[in-house]
């Protein structure tokens, strides 16, 4: 029997840690290729557009222009099969059941994944695309669907760590502090530490600046964790966590964390 096409599939979310995670989980199979990614519904409409694939794992609420809008965008005829990562209410995500192919609601887990993907695949197998976003773009004349809840300042609060095999989501809430190692960063809670393959540039500006402050490099500290600042030896600085933790302290941040702290 002559092997099966892989799947050529784009993945579009301005989040880079979800555009990952969606790139980590079709990695695990060999029958799926991504063929580009997009940070925008403007570079998303481009690349469906040239690129013509089977798959789009679409992010509902992007810069610019909505994952709905780009389906409006593509049309029925041109648009590929879809399975939105949503943040919609539950009342939303009924009108998806009825009128696209699916939907992932973040934070989704491995098996959620795979569903959503088998249920696309066999759309496609029954050349159902075009019916399904036909229904969907009626259901968007007809009665559009609520705008989805924006996130605080766009802020991650959650973040997907891969171990073992694994997916486990941290609150963002509860790290401590945040640290470089390599091409990693580790995200400290309590007396556990999660590796997530990051950029520290890439997290800070994902964390709210009211509540994490890059101290340092290769250190990004949660404010209400810091007990002191202190000058240390050879007129460096570090902060002391309340749980006894001592971090280096950037001279050139200095100032700004005293502001931050409500010092200065």
């Amino acid at each position: 029997m002559p092997e099966a096409r892989k799947l050529r599939v784009v993945v579009a979310d301005d989040e880079p840690l979800a555009r990952q995670r969606v790139e980590d989980l079709l990695a695990r199979g060999g029958d799926v290729e991504v063929v580009a990614t997009a940070a925008t519904g403007v570079e998303a409409v481009e690349m469906i557009r040239r690129l013509e694939p089977d798959l789009v794992f679409l992010d509902v609420q992007m810069p610019g222009m909505s994952g709905l809008q780009v389906v409006e965008a593509i049309g029925a005829a041109r648009m590929p099969a879809t399975i939105f990562v949503t943040a919609f209410d539950q009342f939303a995500l009924k009108a998806f059941e009825i009128a696209a192919v699916d939907y992932l609601m973040k934070p989704f887990d491995d098996e959620r994944f795979g569903q959503a993907l088998r249920r696309a695949r066999k759309t496609i197998e029954l050349q159902e695309v075009e019916q399904v976003t036909r229904r969907l773009l009626t259901l968007l004349h007809e009665q559009p669907l609520p705008d989805a809840p924006r996130r605080k300042g766009r802020y991650l609060d959650r973040i997907p760590v891969e171990s073992r095999g694994q997916t486990r989501v941290v609150p963002v809430a509860r790290i401590d502090y945040i640290t470089a190692s390599g091409p990693y960063a580790e995200l400290h809670i309590a007396e556990r530490t999660f590796a997530v393959r990051e950029r520290m540039q890439t997290l800070e500006e994902k964390l709210d600046p009211a509540v994490f402050f890059r101290v340092h490099r290769s250190v990004i500290v949660r404010l209400d964790r810091i007990d002191t600042l202190r000058r240390a030896s050879g007129g460096d600085y570090a902060v002391r966590l309340k749980d006894g933790t001592e971090l280096p302290v950037s001279r050139t941040r200095r100032e700004e964390l005293e502001q931050a702290m409500g010092i200065r």
